[in-house]
């Protein structure tokens, strides 16, 4: 498309997804973005599962206890009505929200929004998590964060659950999970 000189160009919009094990630093590193974009002066909005309440009901906390201001969402719908007028929308523990949340992301980058998401790839049994495999199909930028293995110091990519519990969502800490690698992670299952 070509642009007059003194017209401005339309907004572009775009998907990033950050992804990785529990203890990786993706919430932090969604947080370090977002917070950039608050210093530039953009109009940012952030969101995550109102099931997620294990550090503050509303605010994003990382393990590092950082925070950044959120509003809690039982819907992916609901970010595309709060979201209204935002030049960037963070979304944390992506994996966690509907099927719906990869159609909300790209009607956002539609709309000339940046999307920025964070969540974990793999369950504690090692498969595809929630809606994060098609978020990761139609990404435009995609980093994948590693932890450090509990077991040998290796990277890790794995979410270990220590926990004897075997339902797909258990909110917890370290208490109940720990970065492995893939020989260590399969070693124990």
């Amino acid at each position: 498309m070509f642009i007059e000189p003194g017209i401005s160009s339309p907004k572009k919009g775009w998907i990033e997804v950050i992804c990785g094990s529990m203890f990786s630093g993706k919430t932090e590193e969604l947080i370090r973005r977002l917070k950039r974009v608050q210093i530039a002066n953009k109009r940012v909005e952030i969101f995550k599962p109102a099931i997620d309440t294990r550090y503050h009901e509303e605010n994003v906390v990382s393990h590092d206890s950082n925070a950044i201001r959120s509003t809690p969402v039982s819907h992916s719908q609901n970010i595309t009505l709060l979201a209204e007028g935002v030049d960037v929308v963070g979304i944390d523990e992506a994996q966690f929200l509907d099927a719906e949340l990869p159609l909300v992301c790209e009607n956002l980058a539609k709309k000339g929004i940046r999307v920025v998401i964070a969540g974990l790839d793999m369950d504690f049994e090692g498969k595809p998590f929630g809606p994060m495999p098609e978020l990761l199909a139609i990404a435009d930028f995609i980093t994948k964060v590693h932890a450090v293995c509990m077991k040998c110091g290796d990277i890790a990519h794995f979410s270990y659950r220590k926990a004897n519990e075997t339902n797909k969502v258990l909110l917890g800490e370290k208490e109940s999970y720990e970065p492995r690698c893939r020989n260590c992670y399969y070693s124990e299952i």
